[in-house]
């Protein structure tokens, strides 16, 4: 008469104990690749990409809801921010074309 039922099975005693903090860290690799796609896809849809490269010249023209614009200008890998204002200069200088306001606000320069 054996007694098998008394035996410890070997199959259960190597089972490894259960992490529960092992997903956290796949939860973090699945975020930073969301935030990532997430920037990449901002940036295709706002045509932005040029911001990316180095050789590339981009100049953006934002407006915000009290009516105060702002200039991004990216020459290479310098980013200069300019405001807008309404104070009036006066000074000598050249011609360089003409500003035309659209009727959904937007700029369009028209060079000389």
């Amino acid at each position: 008469m054996s007694l098998k039922f008394m035996r410890k099975n070997t199959l259960t005693s190597h089972r490894e104990d259960i992490d529960p903090l092992a997903g956290i860290a796949n939860l973090f690799d699945a975020s930073i690749v969301v935030i990532v796609s997430m920037m990449i896809a901002l940036f295709t849809t706002f045509n932005l990409l040029g911001l990316m490269d180095e050789k590339s010249q981009v100049t953006i023209t934002t407006k915000n809801a009290q009516g105060e614009m702002q200039i991004v200008t990216k020459q290479g890998a310098e980013i200069k921010v300019q405001k807008v204002t309404k104070t009036e200069l006066s000074g000598e200088g050249v011609r360089l074309g003409t500003a035309f306001q659209l009727d959904d606000g937007r700029v369009v320069y028209v060079p000389d």
